[in-house]
């Protein structure tokens, strides 16, 4: 198996054999370098943790979703975000990220076309605490999802126009940044 092809297998049981089509993912990567350059994410420097958790990217057809928080949840209220949680006890982050995506959007595994387990990221807060990232890609051909309470709506976003949306979370960018570069490798 290439090195590509192994970025690209995640879980046996995620979408068809083979997983998402290799030029849709390339296409989704030149896409978001274009839009928000190449290179690593950047790294924080360490500092008091303050949890691990992941970050999902979401995409169908090559638009990215971004997630506008409710004002139910206790911070980010309001702004465009992708699907997180905390890595809860017991779970791996493979496995919360999955969860995640279904509890926040809908969306099951066997719904996904495509999974793939980007860097680790240790990312500062506004506070110089550090969180612990795990980042994901999922591809799905499902366009309508069902969010949960923790978002009030959702936006299918074609790369280019990404810097558009106002009222991102700080760190949304630092993530796309990561899928995308681990997608270049």
């Amino acid at each position: 198996m290439s090195p590509a092809a192994a970025d690209r297998t995640a879980v046996p049981s995620v979408g068809p054999a083979g997983g998402a089509q290799s030029s849709d993912v390339d296409r989704w990567s030149v896409a978001m370098s274009a839009v928000y350059g190449e290179g690593p994410a950047r790294l924080a420097p360490r500092g008091p943790e303050r949890g691990t958790v992941v970050a999902v990217v979401l995409t169908w057809r090559g638009r990215v979703g971004l997630f506008k928080r409710s004002r139910h949840v206790g911070h980010d209220a309001g702004l465009w975000h992708c699907v997180t949680g905390f890595v809860d006890d017991g779970n791996s982050p493979q496995a919360q990220a999955l969860r995640e995506l279904f509890e926040e959007t809908g969306v099951t595994v066997a719904e996904l076309t495509g999974f793939r387990t980007g860097p680790v990221l240790d990312l500062a807060d506004a506070r110089g605490g550090v969180w612990r990232v795990h980042t994901f890609q999922a591809e799905t051909e499902r366009r309508r999802l069902r969010l949960n309470w923790e978002h009030d709506s959702y936006r299918w976003v074609r790369t280019r126009f990404l810097t558009r949306y106002d009222g991102q979370v700080p760190w949304l960018r630092e993530v796309l940044n990561a899928v995308v570069t681990q997608a270049h490798r």
